[in-house]
């Protein structure tokens, strides 16, 4: 029987998607607008994309240093607070006419300080909203509404764009991001037990002490870095290879990469079922082994060139991975104790940045030397490996939630 989730967290599954559909819409407009209006090339959009994601490798433990000894709540409306200034910032530049690269780039680096910190913040927060026999609920219904920011934000966002101008996209993510705000204000937040003060070098290194000496951890940890790492080879490669290769034209390529939200919702709506029907182990297991039969789908199309055949793909690989983040969330939010669960979810999410330039060098190394094929085969090998680490792990004898942490 599910466990019913309380009203408190309504409102924090309610700002997840506003505040995620806002930077899904920023991210998608704020390249565009670069191209558009200040002409800018692949170095250009390089960079912004480059300061866009160094918060995550540069901030991650540090705000969930922060999340552990301040209240969530209030850590995650200052976060959107820091994103809508700097959507306000966009939409100032535009108006104005005062658009840059650099600003540009200034702008987008701390709208995604905001990003990491609520990245941080919420799942530290769910196991004090909701009962834990409701965790993985809960958290599917967290990454149902980042789903669906991801399968539609990039559509709207570049449809405003070209229908209405820059300042249309960032008018609407600038509201998404203040009806955010709004709904974490209702967000009551139960208190946080007092702890003595420590040094926070100190605490970050218990929490990477903890995740590397737990025998269920480890294992996730090794298996979030070797997938992110093969994730970024077979993107660096696929573009160029749908085109070069497969013959297919920029309309064709942008729905077979569309078939990856659309694989996210259907995964977090499956998530709860599929929880419920077999060990969670299993569960746990089962994402990883999906990504496996993903990038055998997309190697498959050096033999049978199809559109069809590379949009289920990436249709697999939006299915599989979310229920393995909803499933590897919970575990890690049941293994880990209340006050260190916002330094152990950003050493992931630091662990996860890290791999991801790593993978994209060498999907670009490869790609240049022997070809985009090779690059889809090594990505094969990359995620194989992931399915092992994994399948191979304590996971797997796991039958059910284990006992919670104190």
């Amino acid at each position: 029987m599910i466990a019913p989730l309380p009203r408190t967290f309504a409102a924090l599954t309610a700002a997840n998607l506003a505040a995620q559909s806002a930077e899904q819409l920023s991210l998608a407009a704020v390249p565009l607008v670069a191209v558009l209006l200040l002409g800018a090339g692949p170095g250009e959009i390089g960079l912004l994309a480059a300061l866009q994601t160094l918060p995550f490798l540069l901030l991650s433990l540090p705000l969930g240093w922060m999340a552990d000894r301040l209240p969530r709540r209030r850590l995650m409306v200052g976060a959107e607070l820091l994103r809508a200034a700097s959507l306000l910032g966009l939409l100032a530049a535009v108006a104005t006419g005062r658009l840059s690269i650099g600003g540009l780039a200034v702008l987008g680096f701390i709208g995604a300080v905001g990003t990491v910190a609520f990245s941080v913040a919420a799942p530290a927060l769910v196991p004090a909203l909701v009962p834990r026999a409701a965790l993985a609920q809960a958290n599917g219904r967290l990454e149902l509404a980042r789903s669906a920011a991801y399968a539609g934000g990039p559509a709207i966002g570049g449809a405003l764009v070209a229908w209405a101008g820059a300042s249309a996209a960032f008018v609407l993510a600038t509201v998404l991001s203040i009806a955010a705000i709004a709904l974490l204000w209702r967000l009551v937040e139960p208190p946080m037990v007092p702890r003595a003060p420590r040094h926070p070098l100190r605490e970050v290194q218990d929490g990477a002490a903890f995740v590397w000496h737990n025998p269920m951890l480890r294992p996730m940890l090794l298996t979030a870095v070797a997938w992110n790492i093969a994730w970024f080879v077979l993107q660096s490669a696929y573009v160029p290879y749908a085109i070069r290769v497969l013959g297919l034209g920029a309309g064709v390529v942008g729905v077979t990469l569309g078939a990856f939200g659309a694989g996210m919702v259907v995964g977090a709506l499956l998530a709860p079922r599929l929880v419920r029907a077999m060990p969670f182990g299993r569960a746990i297991q089962l994402g990883p082994v999906v990504s496996v039969a993903a990038a055998a789908a997309m190697v498959a199309t050096l033999f049978v060139p199809s559109a069809w055949v590379a949009g289920l793909s990436f249709f697999l690989f939006g299915a599989g991975p979310i229920v393995w983040t909803i499933t590897s969330t919970t575990l890690r939010q049941s293994l880990t104790p209340g006050a260190m669960l916002g330094r152990v979810g950003a050493l992931f999410l630091t662990v996860n940045a890290g791999a991801r330039p790593v993978g994209a060098a060498l999907g670009g190394l490869v790609g240049a030397r022997w070809g985009e094929a090779a690059c889809l085969w090594l990505a094969l090998a990359g995620f194989v490996l992931q399915a092992l680490l994994i399948v191979r792990s304590q996971v797997g004898s796991l039958q059910r939630l284990p006992d919670a942490v104190a």
